[in-house]
């Protein structure tokens, strides 16, 4: 099997030879413009079938709240706004993205989320986020986030560095699949062109293992099956406490 999914592989890679040139060229970066109306769209429907794994997760978000304060949570790759419905009542929001394109979509969601306060929109990639305090946070959220980073260590870094102690990373990733089945297989073989369709989305990361790797004082991961398309059925969710 590994030398077919190679081959094929292979063949992927050729023919994903125009968008290789296109993005070389530096004209890929016009597909950031479009990448929030697709994402928006996706996100509906991906709320829908996840819905009460997400509603489970984030049901332990107040835990880490300071007595007496406003819990401060943190969205990387905050997208369109999606997680905001889950979030308590009165929360304090900071959203960074790298993609400043989402602006209108996160506008959008604000005004249907009004029991949040929203403190500003950071325009930064997970693992530079530097206008943001040491240990100025509670909770950090990363929902299908760590897949398309270029640095998921230094991302971990970063979150590791702006959680106050006790905060925790609040997680929802989907991740490679079992070597011994065909949705490994295939997750290998399209990679090349999903690539590109999910504005440099991995389905093929073990992220479980940098989470494991990444020094937390405590992790609660869980691997499930996620109600999706095979590529991205293989989940992971939970949180790490710094």
């Amino acid at each position: 099997m590994a030398l077919l999914m190679t081959c094929c592989s292979f063949i992927v890679n050729v023919l994903c030879m125009p968008l290789h040139l296109i993005h070389a060229l530096g004209f890929y970066e016009m597909y950031k413009r479009f990448f929030p109306i697709c994402l928006y769209r996706c996100s509906i429907m991906y709320n829908k079938k996840m819905y009460d794994k997400k509603k489970e997760l984030f049901r332990s978000l107040s835990e880490f709240n300071k007595p007496g304060a406003q819990l401060t949570i943190l969205e990387i790759g905050c997208g369109t706004g999606t997680n905001f419905e889950f979030y308590p009542p009165g929360c304090k929001v900071i959203c960074t993205d790298p993609n400043p394109h989402f602006q209108k979509y996160l506008t959008k969601s604000m005004g249907e989320n009004d029991k949040l306060t929203y403190e500003r929109f950071v325009v930064s990639s997970g693992e530079d986020m530097g206008s943001v305090e040491s240990e100025s946070v509670d909770v950090v959220v990363c929902t299908l986030v760590l897949c398309s980073v270029n640095n998921i260590p230094q991302t971990l870094r970063e979150v590791r560095r702006m959680l106050r102690p006790g905060g925790a990373l609040f997680f929802l990733e989907h991740v490679v699949a079992d070597p011994s089945t065909w949705s490994y297989f295939f997750q290998h073989v399209v990679q090349p062109f999903w690539y590109y369709f999910g504005d440099g989305c991995e389905v093929i990361r073990e992220t479980w293992k940098h989470l494991e790797a990444a020094g937390f004082s405590d992790l609660k991961l869980r691997h499930i099956q996620a109600p999706l398309l095979f590529l991205i059925k293989p989940h992971i969710l939970g949180y790490a406490v710094k």
